[in-house]
């Protein structure tokens, strides 16, 4: 022994685990949140918004509001633009659903 500690490699897998899965996805949360706010400023100019409503494992559910509750493009708004951003940025992202 030289009185040097070494690391505790048996724990270090542990630490996934041990956080409550609650919890991990609210981080998660707040990552989407920040994605969202990237893309919040092209929706408002044309009078629309997006709000988070949930993330459930990789699923992001939104909801379109304003202009673009009703537009008729709106599938393409939500797949071509807030989808593919989010999944660029945040990768554990599986997919984004709209609700109403």
């Amino acid at each position: 022994m030289t009185g040097v500690k070494e690391p505790r490699a048996e724990k270090r897998h542990l630490i996934l685990r041990q956080v409550p899965w609650r919890r991990r996805w609210c981080g998660m949360r707040t990552d989407v949140e920040k994605v969202l706010g990237k893309i919040r400023p092209a929706l408002q100019a044309d009078g629309g918004d997006v709000e988070l409503v949930d993330v459930e494992g990789g699923v992001v559910k939104v909801r379109l509001t304003g202009a673009c509750g009703g537009c008729p493009m709106a599938h393409i708004t939500l797949k071509n633009g807030i989808e593919a951003l989010l999944k660029e940025e945040i990768p554990s992202v599986d997919r984004v659903e709209a609700v109403q």
